[in-house]
């Protein structure tokens, strides 16, 4: 295993522009379609991918790797952090170290993506395009995944399973498979991760007075297989669970509890009796 010699891991100069170069790239080739025609089965495709992918960082990405609310193997922790990648969000460590500085300093300076400090274009999608931070890898906030060398080589190589990605919907469905199918359902699903940041602390109802402006949005909630139910999740972080309540439907929970049936994961963390009836002014516990 490589030796941690550095606690906070740069970005070069090259990763920095490949990202952005990557990030417009991608929006400038939705309009490809226009050449290719829209099919069946591009659309097929993208419908498919968008959910998959969805989970991936919903599941896998924030519920697993971010918040540790569940077990699972090594192997297919691997599997979770490889196809996680599709997504083209970089690595689980990069993404988890990120994550938990959002939590300890929610709505504070220190949190680049707060709509409240920085207002709502920088939270959405400024702090990772202009924020020279952005990129940098925080060790210390992920201890529990640089033991992995192989979630470190994901993190690294993180464009490997896009790449593959790729080729695939080309074989299934030529041009219009790669614009349609994963040009566009890229973008649309990028957004709808990225309204997290940015809406779920702006427009809502909030049950909890957390440490920080995060909301309740039933409609973040569909897009993102439950998690708009942001401000149940900044009261109890911990928990597998976001939709508290029967009527909060929760996606992610619901494919959770269903691998946890097979044996693929196991101990889902479930959110404490006291912490649901708890007063509404209890300070929210940092990561």
């Amino acid at each position: 295993m490589e030796t941690l010699e550095k606690e906070i891991i740069q970005p070069s100069l090259g990763d920095k522009v490949g990202n952005f170069i990557g990030f417009v790239g991608v929006h400038i080739a939705c309009f490809g379609a226009i050449w290719t025609g829209v099919s069946s089965r591009a659309l097929a495709i993208a419908f498919v991918l968008y959910w998959t992918r969805m989970f991936l960082i919903t599941g896998g990405y924030h519920r697993y790797f971010a918040h540790r609310s569940y077990k699972t193997s090594r192997a297919f922790q691997f599997v979770l952090a490889f196809l996680g990648t599709t997504a083209m969000q970089k690595g689980t460590i990069w993404w988890s170290a990120r994550h938990r500085i959002h939590h300890k300093h929610s709505d504070e300076p220190e949190d680049i993506h707060s709509p409240k400090i920085y207002g709502f274009w920088r939270a959405h999608i400024g702090w990772f395009l202009c924020n020279k931070e952005s990129g940098a890898t925080d060790l210390n906030r992920v201890k529990d995944l640089v033991k992995f060398p192989e979630l470190r080589w994901l993190d690294k190589y993180h464009w490997v399973a896009p790449i593959m990605l790729t080729g695939l919907c080309y074989y299934l469905d030529g041009w219009s498979g790669m614009i349609i199918g994963l040009a566009w359902s890229t973008v649309v699903f990028w957004h709808s991760t990225f309204l997290v940041n940015s809406i779920a602390h702006m427009w809502g109802s909030r049950r909890y007075q957390t440490n920080d402006d995060s909301r309740n949005n039933p409609l973040i909630a569909f897009l993102t297989m439950g998690e708009g139910w942001h401000n149940n999740h900044h009261h109890f972080q911990g928990s597998v669970k976001q939709g508290f309540k029967w009527w909060e439907i929760d996606l992610t929970y619901y494919i959770l509890r269903l691998l946890a049936l097979t044996g693929l994961i196991w101990d889902l963390n479930p959110v404490p009796k006291n912490k649901l009836e708890s007063s509404p002014k209890e300070k929210t516990a940092a990561l």
